[in-house]
């Protein structure tokens, strides 16, 4: 009979991803990480090889992963890019959940005062001129937006910002800024508005309606009622 291996390697046009099984002790898997990691040693390479580790369901602490890296790392051909496993702590869950939520706030957002919030934000009001909105994703305003608003601010170049009235002093989305025209028109901005980055990394302003095509993962409904 057929013993099941503890490490399946399997090439692909980025590289090597290794699957490691899940439910052996972690020593008989370093055991014949090892031995295959020697075999891929022993083949001809011309360049550098890239490695992606899946664990599955296996808990990996850092000196799991520190000792799994240095073993596939001390073949000079080898480098690991990634290892990746299906289950996290219960910090990480708390952080997933909070960046994946949305947090409504009723009020006015006054000049000096700052709102961040770590996932999307609805506000359901306005923000004045000096005043501040922060988001890990997205930002929804049902208001006026006068002042600044910084939405993917830990770095997610997919937010949006949209506005009841669009007429910030500053719009920030990731690490892009634009800066808003010396003034507005009251005519101007009388429909809801949307900001995001272009393909040339540009932060534009459009209509509300294009949302829907460029990112049709910011709506979450899955309704089984046609919505036209």
């Amino acid at each position: 009979m057929k013993t099941k291996q503890n490490v399946v390697i399997k090439g692909t046009k980025d590289g090597l991803t290794l699957h490691l099984n899940d439910k052996c002790a972690f020593n008989e898997l370093l055991e014949e990480l090892k031995e295959k990691m020697d075999a891929v040693n022993g083949q001809e390479h011309g360049s550098i090889i890239t490695v992606t580790v899946q664990a599955g369901n296996r808990y990996l602490l850092d000196e799991d992963i520190k000792e799994i890296t240095e073993l596939i790392s001390q073949r000079e051909h080898l480098a690991v890019e990634a290892v990746k496993s299906n289950v996290m702590t219960m910090e990480e869950a708390i952080r997933w959940k909070e960046e994946s939520e949305v947090v409504s706030y009723t009020g006015r957002i006054r000049s000096g005062q700052v709102l961040e919030v770590p996932g999307d934000l609805l506000l359901i009001g306005d923000v004045n001129p000096g005043g501040t909105v922060r988001a890990g994703r997205n930002i929804f305003v049902l208001g006026t937006l006068k002042g600044v608003a910084h939405a993917g601010c830990y770095g997610d170049d997919e937010a949006v910002i949209a506005a009841g009235r669009m007429m910030p002093s500053q719009l920030r989305i990731s690490r892009y800024l634009n800066r808003a025209p010396d003034r507005y028109e009251e005519e101007e901005s009388l429909e809801t508005e949307c900001a995001y980055i272009d393909d040339s990394n540009q932060i534009v302003v459009d209509r509300l309606q294009v949302l829907k095509h460029l990112r049709p993962d910011i709506s979450t409904f899955k309704g089984g009622n046609h919505v036209g």
